[in-house]
């Protein structure tokens, strides 16, 4: 298998059907993260504004081939305590949880799931592992290595091809660039908002200004990147005010971190080079707002990779990165409007489909069984919930990485039509480099995802074979039937606890990274009611996670509804449940509410994932 660092960033056209440009996520956002060497050898892939066009493609530009670093990791850390317990065997176990495993009983890394141990070199680099690890911070003062532009350009002729339907005309933006006309003109500014499939809003009206969140994304030189409401040219004074703000206190040896003005919510995160604002008013923390900004930070590397994004800005400061990133509008707004319902995000942990135990283990044992040596991680999910996940031994997932590959997928309609092949980078893995996923549905009226994650960018025959053996093993075992049977129910209904006055509530298992809740039913069935309950939780969640002030209990009555926050090392749980209820009895709804977890822990989590 050929190291990955003998090659330049490979995002070409597959001719797979239903081929789409692929994320690859960051590796320097919230989280207690080493920085990991570069796949790209000393520099990054000379990428230069000239020779960018404005689809996706295979740069393949041939440089020598070295070997790939191994670099330092450091784990994600757990947290164990008392209280009651949460699902015995989890999925995300860091260090302190493997301390306490001769205390408390629990599984240990080989039953964990959601842990960041090795880089993306590690399965790639040589056996002997004579090459040194080293960040990409510690090569961010040294010369790039030359490119040949000629040979860029000629493979960007060669590769050319469509990305939604539309052909780029490569070679006159190429000759337009060389003469020194590097600003899109007017004509190009309105085909990019064609591919992308972006309503643009005046952002002078007031219905503009009524949208209770706004996510603006600019560069460090003040160059609009991406706006959720607006054309970007229209918001390109505004963003320079932003811009200003931020250097004026850094010129002072401050960072501006928010501004609380008139209900509204104005939230910084820097992240070198790119800078994201959020102008919220919503119940959310400044915190949640931040972690969200987190997320499109990682969206956007996703479609360029760390290495790349800082190597472009080093060549250029005021590079306009809309050009690299038009088209790609519509996953990051999917994944702001995710964020807005789902609360994956807000627990950071990932939903299962609820499955009798025996079926999710047939389903993994056929995983297991349909391998092939480059293949890392097998997931298999329906929606935005997880049936099941086969992972390589001693690898690990991120919840980030499985919440971006999700909306991947349901940001696009075309991995139904057929069999894709696409560079996928997990940032808790690796933010320099990328794994090859094979993505399909295995029927056209079933709504199960199969998604194959290997290291092999040439492995596409063999990784589509594994998909075949997967789907005649789940006939052979008679489980098709069963899986059928679920998808018809994707969420259970809140009678099925048996408590009265409960409404809704969401447990998480820390030690899993795992949560559950009932479907929302009456009285919240319209979309506002819903968005109200979640603005509900959000509240709770901000005020048992307060930087300054954590609380581990939070009772609230409202003229609605009541709800109870208990955050344990364990576990958390958020309950809602009717206003005429009592405090007394809602702590004993807790204890019945956890009493049936336990019973239903086997169908509600993945308690023993599968390795290769």
């Amino acid at each position: 298998m050929r190291p990955l660092g003998s090659s330049v960033c490979r995002t070409s056209p597959s001719p797979i059907r239903g081929w789409v440009p692929s994320p690859s996520l960051p590796g320097r956002g919230r989280g207690r993260l080493s920085s990991f060497p570069s796949a790209w050898g000393k520099s990054g892939p000379s990428l230069d504004e000239r020779s960018c066009p404005k689809e996706w493609l295979r740069m393949s530009t041939r440089r020598k081939a070295g070997k790939c670093p191994t670099g330092p990791w450091r784990r994600e850390m757990g947290s164990t305590g008392s209280g009651p317990r949460a699902p015995r065997r989890g999925w995300c176990r860091g260090r302190s949880q493997v301390q306490g495993r001769a205390r408390r009983g629990g599984a240990g890394q080989e039953g964990a799931m959601f842990v960041h141990t090795r880089s993306y070199e590690d399965l790639t680099s040589p056996e002997d592992g004579a090459a040194v690890a080293r960040s990409p911070e510690e090569r961010r003062g040294e010369p790039a290595e030359p490119t040949s532009m000629e040979q860029i350009s000629k493979d960007f002729s060669e590769l050319s091809t469509q990305l939604t339907g539309m052909a780029l005309d490569l070679e006159e933006e190429m000759r337009q660039s060389k003469e020194g006309k590097l600003e899109p003109s007017p004509q190009t500014t309105r085909r990019d908002s064609v591919l992308s499939g972006k309503e643009e809003e005046d952002v002078t009206m007031d219905a503009w200004r009524m949208h209770r969140k706004h996510v603006f994304v600019l560069s460090e030189a003040g160059k609009p990147v991406y706006s959720r409401y607006g054309s970007e040219e229209a918001l390109s004074s505004t963003m320079g005010v932003m811009m200003a703000l931020v250097s004026f206190l850094e010129a002072e040896k401050n960072a501006i971190r928010s501004i609380h003005a008139d209900g509204y919510k104005v939230v910084f995160v820097r992240r070198s080079p790119l800078v994201l604002v959020a102008v919220a008013r919503t119940r959310q923390s400044e915190q949640e707002i931040a972690h969200e900004l987190l997320y499109i930070y990682y969206q956007i590397l996703s479609l360029l990779t760390w290495t790349q994004l800082n190597h472009i800005f080093q060549q250029k400061q005021n590079y306009d990165l809309r050009r690299l990133l038009a088209g790609s509008e519509r996953i990051t707004d999917n994944l702001l409007d995710l964020m807005a319902h789902d609360p994956s995000f807000l627990m950071g942990a990932v939903r299962c489909l609820p499955l009798a135990a025996s079926v999710r283990d047939a389903v993994s044992t056929s995983l297991q069984q349909a391998k092939a040596k480059s293949l890392v991680f097998s997931i298999l999910l329906s929606g935005n919930q997880l049936v099941s996940l086969v992972r390589k031994k001693d690898q690990f997932l991120h919840p980030i990485d499985l919440h971006l590959l999700f909306n991947l997928i349901s940001s696009s309609s075309s991995f139904r039509e057929g069999e894709a092949w696409t560079p996928i980078c997990l940032p808790k893995f690796n933010s320099s480099g990328f794994f090859h996923a094979h993505i399909s549905y295995l029927e056209q009226e079933m709504d199960l995802c199969l998604l194959l994650v290997s290291t092999d960018r040439e492995d596409f025959f063999t990784v589509s074979d594994c998909k075949r053996r997967f789907q005649e093993r789940l006939r052979r075992r008679g489980v098709h039937h069963a899986l059928q049977e679920a998808l018809r129910t994707p969420f259970y209904s809140v009678a099925q606890v048996g408590i009265p006055d409960l409404r809704h509530f969401i447990y998480k298992s820390k030690s899993s990274g795992l949560f559950t809740s009932p479907e929302i039913e009456a009285p919240y069935v319209r979309e506002e009611e819903k968005e109200r309950l979640l603005g509900l939780y959000q509240y709770l969640h901000s005020r048992a996670h307060n930087s300054s002030r954590p609380l581990k209990n939070i009772y609230f009555t409202g003229p609605r509804e009541n709800l109870l926050a208990w955050v344990t090392s364990a576990f958390e749980l958020y309950i809602c449940y009717s206003p005429l209820g009592t405090k007394a009895g809602a702590i004993s709804a807790v204890n019945k509410l956890m009493k049936w977890i336990r019973k239903e822990e086997d169908r509600l989590f993945i308690l023993t994932p599968q390795t290769y």
